[in-house]
């Protein structure tokens, strides 16, 4: 199976995942890959990484622990997609794995629910769902504080949740798709600057800012495509995301949230409450609105699937040149 096979079969993943997300049947019975290498990472956590030990000792115990976890994913991959390869119709396979490893509609139904929550149960019900998707400390958040933290989530996680992953399986197939994962994972779980994981995570936290590095750049530019869909400009979407974005404490998760504040005219990141510490970060697009609500939570995901379907798009044009030239 050749590499650029990887493009049409992302566009079949795109849409599973689209359409059936993770349905919580199959996964209340069996453990999901993700959960599986959360496992891993929380075991080795607790053999490898000791408080006593040296910082240096420690960045190297995390780092030998990451490149266990990421050989271990990327071989697992390697041999499914192998394995899939020499069957009969075994790119289904491939394609149904792929599909499984991407957030895309799991991400929509989680911040539709902080939406949907507004109306079912107010503030209350929205902070328990907004608390799913975000690290920030809930109960200290009003309503435009909630809704600013499910935007911003949307943006963040439509590049890391959806878009990374998308890239390197279609560079890569099942074995990048996988270590991808196993990073991005691995940062989510120990690349926070707590006394615990400040040194052992170190590795993971900049893996994961080196491979969403392209992807956090192709999310900002299809969330600015999409920027006419919420009345939004695409030019002050451009603008926005390429003077604000370095402001964003995350050196990726800045595009997409720039681009998105541009697109529904609201000033997102700036100061916010992290485990009880208040960090002072600058507002990105520091013009907009600062008092978001329950509607721009909509507006967020009307973008969000635009975008998503911008990227179903360049898969399956790509993917299908690519079937033409043969």
């Amino acid at each position: 199976m050749i590499g650029l096979d990887h493009l049409w079969m992302l566009a079949l993943a795109l849409a599973i995942d689209g359409l059936v997300g993770d349905p919580d049947v199959i996964w209340r019975k069996f453990p999901h890959p993700v959960a599986l290498i959360g496992r891993l990472i929380d075991w080795l956590d607790r053999m490898v990484n000791r408080s006593r030990a040296k910082p240096i000792v420690r960045r190297i115990a995390g780092a030998f622990s990451l490149l266990v976890i990421v050989a271990i994913a990327a071989a697992v991959g390697f041999a499914l997609e192998y394995g899939l390869d020499r069957i009969p119709l075994g790119w289904i396979g491939t394609v149904l794995i792929a599909a499984v490893l991407l957030a895309g509609r799991s991400l929509y139904d989680h911040v539709a629910a902080v939406a949907a929550a507004f109306e079912t149960g107010g503030l209350a019900a929205a902070q328990a769902s907004v608390s799913r998707i975000v690290g920030r400390d809930p109960a200290a958040l009003d309503e435009a504080g909630v809704c600013r933290a499910a935007i911003e989530s949307t943006a963040e996680n439509f590049a890391d949740g959806v878009v990374a992953p998308a890239l390197w399986f279609a560079l890569l197939g099942l074995p990048g798709l996988a270590a991808y994962k196993a990073i991005n994972t691995a940062d989510s779980m120990i690349g926070h600057l707590s006394p615990r994981h400040e040194d052992f995570g170190w590795a993971a936290a900049r893996i994961d800012d080196l491979v969403n590095l392209p992807a956090s750049r192709l999310a900002g530019l299809l969330v600015a495509l999409a920027a006419p869909l919420v009345r939004g400009s695409i030019g002050g979407a451009f603008r926005v995301m390429r003077s604000d974005a370095p402001k964003h404490r995350s050196p990726n998760a800045g595009w997409p949230e720039a681009a998105t504040a541009a697109a529904l005219g609201l000033a997102l990141a700036g100061p916010r409450r992290y485990r009880g510490a208040l960090g002072h970060d600058p507002y990105i697009n520091a013009t907009g609105r600062r008092q978001a609500t329950p509607e721009d939570v909509r507006h967020a995901l009307r973008l969000y699937l635009g975008g998503w379907t911008l990227l179903l798009i360049l898969a399956a044009a790509t993917g299908g040149l690519v079937l033409a030239l043969r």
